[in-house]
């Protein structure tokens, strides 16, 4: 899966919890957000108000969340193990691992 295909299937499938998601599609989300994020702080600042931030935050949260979800499927865990997020540094390892991890075979 490359770059585009990606961010399309992202926004695409943003409220599918069901299905799965390979690693390059989870990380190359994660690395659109990032870059996104990034330039969206920088308008930010030249404005002084958090404005573009806020309102790319919201527009992927359900994207993001939903893609992590389709990525824990993918290594044959329930979405509900994305909850680990809540447990300050170590959920946040475990996640990073799992999603680090190849998937298991099947549709």
């Amino acid at each position: 899966m490359n770059f585009s295909d990606s961010i399309k299937l992202g926004f695409s499938n943003y409220v599918n919890f069901t299905g799965r998601a390979c690693r390059s599609e989870y990380w190359y989300w994660v690395l659109f957000t990032v870059i996104v994020s990034v330039v969206c702080l920088i308008i930010d600042n030249l404005i002084g108000a958090q404005v573009t931030s806020t309102i790319w935050d919201l527009a992927t949260i359900l994207p993001s969340l939903a893609i992590a979800v389709r990525r824990l499927h993918d290594t044959d865990r329930s979405g509900w193990w994305f909850l680990l997020i809540f447990i300050p540094l170590v959920g946040f390892i475990i996640l990073i691992i799992w999603f680090c991890g190849k998937g298991t075979d099947g549709p």
